[in-house]
């Protein structure tokens, strides 16, 4: 059995979680502590699997918590955060300390929301109890790739999907990217207010532009477009561009937005102009999508086992033979890159 530790200062929360923990046959939760210096004695004496934690925590608050956890005693953590501008902030920063996953509140009343996301929460503890912690290298000051290549003018396309473990590994890549890439569309499985925070904090650390995708727009060069939260996001054809059209209709692969939905739409619309990489992720979502980039001749890279947080979106995909190389985190940059300034760069529909 998977032994769980909640962490969390509202005792409704606690019970809840707790009811839910028990309920699954797979689990048990082992303690549920109010604070962090509860917890810090719990950890030591029950050895949890696996721990839920509270962002939002009196006397010392959940993200330092978090920074001393890892440091003394490495454990798959899940964040219970707020669907705010400042939970996303704090979530992110928490993924970047090493939590493998979060879990959003739902807005409406505590007990109901929680219940009704009682197959979520146990899900995302049961892959959390199998996760890697894989924390990447920093990356080196002035890390960023070059290229002699200017696509600007180019109707190449960088398609990326990613689930959990996917915020640091998209920072990681993005990162060593250099300004004069193609335009790049990434579909990582956040909720609403989550990606444009998430696409921020990417803007500020890249040389590439990075913003959350608008209905309609057309994509450029040097710039990243993340799909939002709760909507499909596809690439079309519009006479000579390519145009972001963004749909809420029902979910793929059990999710919105869908990598599925995106890596189907590039096959159609852009066909062998596109490069197609698929990262650390829970479940399939993508592995069907990229079968049919590859059917089209599209170039697809899978990020490997060893470097992943979740071996399961790349798995399903390589599974179906949807896949040319299996790189390494730390390979794949360059190797997208190199593979982008080898294509021919008068290669069309």
């Amino acid at each position: 059995m998977i032994k769980v530790l909640v962490i969390d200062d509202s005792a409704l929360i606690r019970a809840l979680l707790g009811k839910i923990i028990d309920d699954d046959p797979m689990l048990i939760m082992v303690g549920a502590a109010p604070d962090a210096f509860v917890a810090r004695e719990m950890v030591k004496r029950l050895q949890p699997d696996v721990i839920t934690l509270d962002i939002e925590m009196p006397k010392v608050d959940g993200l330092t918590f978090l920074e001393r956890l890892m440091q003394a005693r490495p454990t798959p953590v899940i964040m219970i955060s707020t669907l705010t501008s400042a939970g996303a902030e704090a979530t992110l920063r928490a993924l970047e300390l090493g939590a493998v996953d979060y879990i959003a509140k739902p807005k409406i009343e505590v007990s109901r929301g929680i219940e009704a996301y009682q197959e979520l929460i146990t899900d995302k503890i049961k892959m959390a109890a199998k996760a890697r912690l894989v924390n990447p290298k920093p990356l080196v000051a002035g890390r960023v790739l070059t290229t002699s290549r200017n696509f600007a003018s180019s109707e190449k396309l960088l398609a990326i999907g990613a689930s959990t473990g996917g915020t640091e590994a998209i920072k990681y890549l993005l990162m060593q990217f250099p300004a004069s890439m193609p335009a790049i569309v990434i579909t990582q499985h956040m909720p609403p207010g989550f990606t444009k925070t998430f696409a921020t904090r990417l803007d500020n650390l890249c040389k590439i532009r990075v913003k959350e995708a608008v209905q309609g727009e057309r994509l450029l060069a040097g710039c990243a477009y993340i799909a939002p939260g709760e909507q499909h996001m596809e690439v079309i054809r519009s006479g000579a561009d390519y145009r972001v059209r963004l749909h809420q209709e029902d979910r793929v692969s059990g999710h919105r937005p869908s990598v599925d939905v995106m890596f189907r739409s590039l096959a159609v619309s852009a066909g062998v102009n596109t490069v197609a990489v698929i990262m650390t992720g829970m479940g399939r979502d993508g592995a069907e999508g990229m079968a049919q980039l590859s059917k089209q001749g599209c170039h697809t890279f899978a990020q490997d086992e060893a470097s992943c947080v979740v071996f399961g979106m790349p798995k399903e995909a390589i599974k179906l033979n949807a896949v040319n190389e299996v790189l390494g985190l730390e390979q794949l940059a360059e190797a997208v890159l190199k593979k982008f300034s080898s294509i021919s760069a008068t290669t069309r529909l």
